[in-house]
């Protein structure tokens, strides 16, 4: 049919009608919030996902389309930290949650905060989107394949001088001695009912040596912080009378839960990070141990979404969900399809006439394919061709630099004689890094439902939480909310939700 332009034309005017449909603008006020994060998910990590998602379903790929991809309105970020053309993952979370650019390195903190300055912290502190939404009492959650106190979802709720400062027991003496508190302290502490928190890293939260419940004779899984306490005893007796905290680290213990029973939920894995798929199939990505089951049983999402028409009163939900596999080209990309699934399943728990759905990246990776592929060629293949310099073959997908550089007996490796398709397989490189570093270039930015289409055109990344927080009327600006057909939020009688979905792309 695609050798018919007849084909072409009905699909151009079908989507001409689309378009001018958009002309009808929803300016509804949001009552629910989704912001889907895949970090480094660039746009070609984003179209290589589409072109696999295709092909896992054994269509040819390219004219497939992501869940994301269905979202009417798509603007670009300018990911550049304030001190920094190629951002990392703190300073780009410090935009995007908090409204405000900031030093690579930092988190919830300002541009006047140095890296590892513990003493330039005081009064340089932002509040996040989270925050925002806590302080409208909306149900916020946060929910990560990374861990919890990773760059990517910790500037929801902490201030630091350095993003590696997990517990206690990675700071400096100097920052304990000037005051500073831990990532994971602040986790506990900052913002202490927020509802839902699912992620990695629990060795953070338990006194140093103590063995890990899952993993106890494990030295590298052990307890880390230097002042005894035990986090998870603190987030529980932190909880109001005749509430019900639960906190689970298995993906077991979470299934056997009640959650419309469930106040507040903390579930900590070691490993809450997708699996390593076969080559060619989805199935369920998810180890059985410590992970907190696939986005295909999606019980995070479940319960911060209730189901439409019920009657169930919605949450704002906060999800910082991780894809980073850098050099592991198989495993970002099919972390990038489990993303998009989940993104299509919010779809179906919610309606676009009261809830805004963003889905963007904190920065790109220095992320290729190319070498003139024919259409369905697959996309963890071979190219066609081979080079015209030393005459070997080459993989489509490739980096600009990272560990996957190799030279052979004086020579670039032959691919043809390594398995290219293997899960731990490392794209060659251009340049030698014993790890990858991120790409500078913009990042997409995809949004529907109400006031989606603020996000427009070229934007620096701190807008987006300022942009979402205008639809839901919540934080700062809300002086428009009640205006002639913009009730007021106050006015519902459903509780509105945030969620903030971050993926380790």
């Amino acid at each position: 049919r695609e050798k018919d332009p007849e084909y072409w034309r009905g699909q151009a005017q079908e989507t001409l009608r689309d378009a001018l449909r958009l002309q009808h603008l929803n300016q509804n006020v949001a009552k629910n919030l989704i912001l889907f994060l895949g970090d480094g998910m660039g746009v070609s990590t984003v179209t290589a996902a589409r072109i696999l998602k295709g092909q896992l379903q054994n269509h040819k790929g390219e004219e497939s389309l992501l869940e994301m991809d269905k979202f009417p309105y798509v603007a670009l970020a300018k990911t550049y930290n304030t001190n920094a053309q190629v951002p990392d993952s703190a300073g780009t979370a410090t935009a995007y949650l908090c409204g405000v650019k900031a030093n690579e390195g930092t988190v919830g903190v300002s541009a006047g905060v140095t890296r590892d300055r513990c003493n330039t912290t005081k009064g340089q502190e932002v509040t996040s989107i989270l925050r925002w939404a806590k302080d409208a009492g909306k149900a916020v959650g946060i929910v990560t394949t990374t861990r919890v106190t990773h760059a990517t979802p910790s500037a929801a709720y902490a201030h630091s001088a350095n993003r590696d400062w997990y517990s206690d027991g990675e700071m400096p003496p100097d920052a304990l001695e000037g005051g500073c508190k831990d990532i994971a302290r602040q986790l506990v502490e900052n913002i202490p009912d927020i509802e839902v928190i699912l992620g990695g890293g629990r060795k953070y939260m338990f006194p140093k040596n103590a063995s890990d419940v899952e993993y106890p004779h494990e030295d590298k899984h052990r307890g880390t912080r230097l002042d005894r306490k035990d986090l998870i005893q603190a987030w529980h007796d932190a909880k109001p009378p005749g509430k019900l905290a639960k906190y689970v680290w298995h993906r077991r213990d979470l299934l056997a839960l009640n959650l419309s029973r469930v106040d507040f939920l903390l579930g900590e894995s070691q490993h809450p990070r997708v699996a390593r798929p076969q080559p060619g199939a989805l199935g369920d990505p998810w180890p059985v141990l410590g992970c907190w089951g696939s986005w295909s049983g999606q019980l995070p999402l479940v319960m911060l979404l209730p189901p439409k028409n019920t009657g169930t009163p919605p949450r704002m939900l906060i999800l910082p969900w991780g894809c980073w596999y850098p050099e592991g080209m198989l495993q970002a990309l099919h972390e990038a399809v489990e993303l998009d699934r989940a993104i299509g399943l919010a779809a179906r728990l919610t309606s676009a006439q009261d809830t805004l759905s963003v889905v963007t990246a904190d920065h790109s990776h220095v992320f290729t394919f190319g070498g003139y592929t024919p259409r369905g060629n697959p996309i963890f293949g071979l190219a066609p061709m081979q080079s015209d310099v030393d005459r070997k073959p080459f993989t489509s997908i490739l980096y600009g630099n990272g560990p996957g550089y190799k030279i052979v007996a004086g020579e670039r490796e032959n691919v043809s004689a390594v398995d290219f398709a293997h899960a731990d397989y490392q794209a060659q490189s251009a340049v030698p890094l014993r790890q990858e570093t991120h790409g500078g270039e913009d990042v997409a930015v995809f949004a529907r439902g109400p006031m989606a289409h603020l996000l427009h055109g070229v934007h620096e990344q701190n807008y987006i939480p300022h942009a979402m927080a205008y639809a839901a009327c919540i934080g700062s600006n809300r002086a428009h909310c009640n205006a002639a057909g913009r009730p007021a939020a106050a006015a519902s009688i459903l509780l509105p939700f945030l969620a903030l979905l971050f993926l380790h792309c």
